[in-house]
């Protein structure tokens, strides 16, 4: 007795919507996706094993690159106009008088490195010059010209009632008297608390901190 045959059906997929999906997919994140603009000052910073995470809010950095040069930046995320009511402060404090609209081109962040005398026509750039231009560094280490002090008490005055934060970056290869520079003038402003900004690496093996953070790595995989 024959038997029936039964056709055998193609195993083969169309894999073409699955595709089309995953290109739309990777659209998406790269349209959606916010990289960090590279610092306009590179600066490597010495390794530490340290647990606390890098205010980004009511905060002053004070950067120092390898050629020590000095810089100052503010983060203020609650207040956009803190970082141009700081410039003009301090150019008060300089009488070198400066309205909001010279410093219109400031971007919240971005450093300033330029003695006092050289800040108008630094704001008069617009912001994609200021970026590229070289400056020239905040006067520091000669106490008849050194001008960090008048930043620092710009920024307190800025934040007066609240609590400010003050960070120190400086380049590995950078030179002490310049960091004693920086110090010496918190210490005119009687600022006596600051980090230092450093590049993390793992803590040590068997540490509070290694069982800390390896904790937590579990409950983010779970």
């Amino acid at each position: 007795m024959a038997r029936n045959q039964v056709k055998k059906a193609s195993t083969d997929t169309d894999m073409t919507p699955f595709v089309d999906v995953a290109f739309l997919i990777l659209a998406f994140f790269i349209m959606a996706t916010k990289f960090k603009p590279a610092e306009p000052v590179p600066i490597t910073t010495p390794n530490s094993v340290s647990s606390q995470p890098l205010p980004d809010n009511n905060a002053v950095m004070i950067s120092i690159d390898k050629d020590d040069k000095v810089y100052f930046s503010i983060m203020s995320k609650s207040d956009k106009q803190k970082p141009f009511d700081l410039i003009v402060e301090a150019s008060k404090l300089r009488n070198i008088p400066l309205t909001t609209e010279d410093v219109n081109s400031y971007r919240d962040g971005d450093m300033i490195g330029m003695p006092f005398s050289k800040l108008k026509g630094f704001f008069d750039l617009p912001h994609d010059q200021q970026l590229k231009y070289k400056q020239e560094g905040i006067p520091v280490l000669d106490s008849a010209t050194a001008e960090l002090t008048y930043w620092i008490a710009a920024a307190k005055q800025v934040f007066a009632g609240e609590q400010l934060k003050i960070l120190i970056k400086g380049d590995a290869v950078s030179k002490y008297p310049v960091f004693k520079a920086v110090v010496d003038a918190l210490k005119k402003n009687d600022e006596q608390k600051y980090n230092l900004v450093t590049s993390p690496e793992e803590a040590p093996q068997g540490t509070d901190l290694y069982k800390e953070r390896l904790q937590g790595k579990s409950k983010e995989a779970k």
